[in-house]
């Protein structure tokens, strides 16, 4: 014998349970209407949805109130380390509000982020947080024209988008600061992609806190990474040897970058940080762990997520017409990576040099 399927339950229902309009019931479920409700009957309706298994025909609510209450969520790289966490503080906050994230990663191609950017906005999402951008980025300005976005992490050049960031400037200045206190002043810099306003803002502020400290002009000391990754910062490592330029230190724009250079000083023998002190940036998982743990920038990974969807909510329910900028503040965080420096140092690196050339 076939058991019946159970009838789902609906506003008609519950409004014959409370004993009011159906357009009653529709108005204390739904507190964006603009039509208010006395507080004890929306408890009371509430009470009674629970009792009864009401369940909310989210197809419906979509096609009364044109939201789908999803919120499209971008990633360059849902693999590296920094990100999860970002993306755990987006779901917290959008859940607070009744939203959820429509996650999407796009391995740092702009083609499979247009394409992603496409099917998010077919699928009716009510705003995007952003943390694949570029700083000028036509293509996504295009895409996202019309709904509310939030960049995280990253800045884009558009005017129209609001952005939750960490404060880079004060971040190098905090790293640079420390090995000229412990006596740096040949310091190499691994910066990142000049594409990304993180790579853009954290070479900008070596070279502004370089300046500041009455460190030498050296561009020979500079390399630029095509990607934050390992391979990139073993090649630039590898580049700023060839360049045979002493150096003592090594300021890479982020944590995954440091860890390819710390394993190309290593590979001509170089110790770290003995005889070349190295730096990261982001303070993501398990650097703490490394052997040297890595001297970097706390950045607030779950709090930047959090904030970009509480700005992302208040630009769709409230409807700021100005756009909305958050710079989290940052901390230094000093481990072993980093030492006092040696005389030695620089006769070091500059014979690893002269033989990888």
């Amino acid at each position: 014998m076939k058991t019946q399927k159970k009838a789902r339950v609906g506003l008609k229902d519950l409004a014959r349970e409370v004993g009011v309009h159906v357009s009653t019931v529709s108005r204390a479920l739904n507190p964006d209407s603009g039509h208010p409700v006395a507080p004890t009957l929306i408890e009371k309706i509430r009470k009674a949805s629970k009792r009864l298994g009401y369940r909310q025909n989210l197809a419906a609510y979509s096609l009364k109130t044109n939201r789908s209450r999803t919120i499209g969520v971008v990633v360059p790289d849902i693999t590296d380390a920094v990100f999860p966490p970002i993306i755990r503080g987006i779901e917290d906050g959008l859940a607070q509000s009744g939203y959820v994230a429509m996650l999407a990663n796009t391995d740092s191609d702009m083609r499979r982020q247009v394409k992603v950017l496409e099917t998010m906005r077919a699928r009716g999402v009510d705003g995007l947080i952003l943390a694949s951008v570029l700083r000028s980025d036509k293509l996504v300005s295009r895409l996202a024209d019309g709904l509310p976005v939030v960049t995280v992490s990253r800045r884009t050049d558009d005017p129209r988008f609001s952005s939750v960031v960490h404060d880079e400037d004060d971040g190098i200045g905090r790293l640079l600061t420390h090995l000229v206190s412990l006596g740096h002043r040949d310091i190499a810099c691994i910066a990142g992609p000049q594409t990304v306003s993180t790579g853009f803002n954290r070479y900008s502020a070596f070279m502004r806190h370089r300046d500041l400290a009455g460190l030498q002009t050296r561009p020979a000391l500079v390399s630029f990474a095509r990607a934050f990754n390992e391979i990139e910062g073993e090649r630039c490592a590898e580049q700023l040897l060839v360049a045979a330029r002493p150096f003592t230190a090594v300021v890479c724009a982020n944590d995954r970058l440091a860890i390819g250079a710390i394993s190309a000083l290593r590979r001509h023998g170089i110790a770290c940080p003995s005889e070349v002190s190295v730096t990261g940036f982001n303070d993501m998982p398990l650097v703490d762990r490394l052997s040297p743990s890595l001297t970097t920038v706390r950045v607030q990974h779950y709090k930047a997520g959090f904030e970009a969807a509480d700005v992302l909510v208040d630009l769709i329910e409230n409807g700021a017409s100005a756009p909305h900028h958050l710079v989290l503040p940052v901390e230094a965080v000093v481990r072993s990576s980093t030492a006092r420096v040696r005389g030695a140092t620089k006769r070091k690196v500059t014979e690893a040099a002269g033989e990888k050339s």
